[in-house]
């Protein structure tokens, strides 16, 4: 396996890197604190092409493939999870709509996304009694003439409130998976309502938002791919965003080894450095083990998709060590701080709420060992 990153992986690594030190952590606590979504930042990355990094170009993508879009969200989140989510779920909606929209899809919303123009893509999923269960979604979309009419309401939306466009899951028959199907539906739709700001543990600077659908007309051509195929649409969606978020989970890890390794070499007690204590420098060295694990598990998927390999299971290997090793990195971070990572003074207060979530969106834990399981029972160990 080669461990070199090509040319233009490297160029979007260091420019993503590079915008994130000196334009997104100045601003994170504070965005963090306020609740504040960072409009500016995110019309940035739409003008350094991270809002559709494997769009391509031709729509107004940067088409750098799979392995830089991880690298970018994992340089974004180690300054600001925020931004790197609204980032990730940009980039996942763009994408889906390059892999499967008609020309006329592609050439309205791709443009628009990876300009920023359209502030954000929104990924219209989970709703209050359906998350990790889509089959049991809720929400209908019935023919009404040449268009279709959608009912019904939609929970946990990133950038509900901000978004373009949002992909829209709706039941189209009475079969449980093989009845679902996939919308875009475009903001100021009648019909679409956006409900309140969920006030969250973490991610604070990114917004959450439900969404109501009352008699919400769409035209026939707002159907993305077939009908009946949106199960497989959203579940081939997700295995590539578990992607982001394991990189989201992998930048969050070095930004509280950064942090960590900081304190440590200035903090003082007993007379020297807490990093010559072996309790601080081995919660060093098991974190940078683990977040080079993430990475390298994390880059292992990215690289199968772009090679246009299955990749489903790795994704969710990925996703599923990322996620769960990122909580125990946040958390020797906050030992290490002692009562200054208790206070928002320090980087690793907010690390360690943002980090929760990792193991809860776009895929639980849980989740995650299904795939993996499954996958292992029907193929083996191969």
């Amino acid at each position: 396996m080669d461990f070199e990153l090509s040319e233009t992986q490297r160029a979007i690594a260091e420019a993503s890197r590079a915008f994130a030190e000196k334009r997104v952590a100045p601003a994170a606590a504070d965005n963090d604190r306020q609740g504040r979504f960072p409009l500016e930042l995110v019309r940035e990355l739409g003008s350094l092409g991270l809002l559709a990094v494997n769009v391509p170009a031709a729509y107004g993508g940067s088409e750098a493939g799979a392995v830089a879009s991880a690298l970018a969200i994992m340089e974004i989140a180690a300054a600001d999870c925020s931004l790197a989510v609204t980032m990730a779920v940009t980039n996942m909606v763009a994408e889906t709509i390059a892999r499967l929209g008609t020309e006329a899809q592609k050439e309205r919303c791709l443009p628009r996304l990876a300009s920023a123009e359209w502030t954000a893509g929104s990924f219209a999923l989970s709703e209050p009694h359906s998350g990790s269960d889509a089959g049991a979604m809720r929400t209908r979309a019935e023919r009404r003439g040449s268009g279709w009419v959608l009912n019904g309401s939609k929970q946990w939306i990133t950038s509900g409130d901000r978004a373009g466009v949002f992909i829209v899951w709706a039941r189209t028959g009475d079969e449980r998976d093989r009845g679902l199907s996939a919308f875009l539906v475009e903001a100021g739709t009648k019909g679409l309502g956006v409900g309140r700001h969920e006030e969250k543990m973490g991610i604070r600077a990114s917004s959450t938002v439900a969404l109501s659908f009352e008699d919400c007309e769409v035209p026939g051509e707002a159907l993305l791919g077939r009908e009946g195929l949106g199960f497989q649409i959203a579940m081939s969606a997700l295995d590539g965003g578990r992607i982001g978020i394991a990189a989201q989970a992998t930048g969050t890890m070095r930004a509280a080894l950064d942090a960590s390794v900081r304190y440590a070499r200035d903090r003082r007690a007993f007379g020297e450095a807490i990093s010559a204590f072996q309790a601080v420098s081995f919660a060093l060295a098991d974190m940078r083990t683990a977040h080079d694990a993430a990475r390298l598990m994390t880059l292992r998927a990215a690289m199968l998709k772009e090679a246009g390999r299955p990749f489903g299971k790795e994704a969710a290997m990925a996703k599923l060590f990322a996620s769960e090793a990122a909580q125990s990195a946040v958390s020797k971070a906050v030992q290490i701080h002692g009562g200054y990572g208790y206070v928002d003074a320090f980087p690793v207060e907010r690390l360690f709420r943002d980090a929760r979530v990792q193991t809860i969106y776009e895929g639980t834990s849980e989740i995650q060992r299904l795939v993996i399981a499954r996958d292992l029972l029907s193929h083996g160990n191969a």
